[in-house]
């Protein structure tokens, strides 16, 4: 199985960009569908952006569709998401995620979860 790690993250002003990193260890990544989901206080986790297998297929949430920007790199295990034009209501744990076949933005279909990291905009 896969264990994921999370890098990136912090503190940043409405109008700006962070990048978001996902590794992986343990397994090679290339079996996984990976997304990335947000939670914020008092909501529950939703989906913000998923990529296939392969790289070749993409998907995301109407609310970061045209600003986020979801990519992996199979042979370095590394999945990232770069967030620009960021807004306040983009406050959230953001949380990567593995599942072995197909996408899905059903967060409950995930089975390996990386350990959360902040993301604030302030306005």
């Amino acid at each position: 199985q896969v264990q994921l790690g999370q890098f990136g993250g912090g503190l940043v002003q409405a109008g700006g960009s962070l990048r978001l990193s996902c590794v992986g260890s343990g397994h090679t990544f290339s079996p996984y569908a990976l997304g990335w989901f947000r939670q914020a206080p008092g909501k529950e986790r939703e989906f913000v952006a998923t990529i296939n297998r392969s790289g070749t297929v993409t998907t995301y949430a109407d609310s970061v569709k045209g600003r986020f920007s979801i990519s992996r790199d199979n042979p370095k295990n590394t999945m990232n998401l770069q967030m620009n034009s960021l807004k306040p209501e983009d406050t959230a744990i953001y949380y990567c995620a593995a599942r072995w076949g197909d996408v899905s933005s059903d967060p409950n279909r995930y089975d390996y979860w990386g350990q959360g990291t902040q993301v604030t905009v302030s306005s």
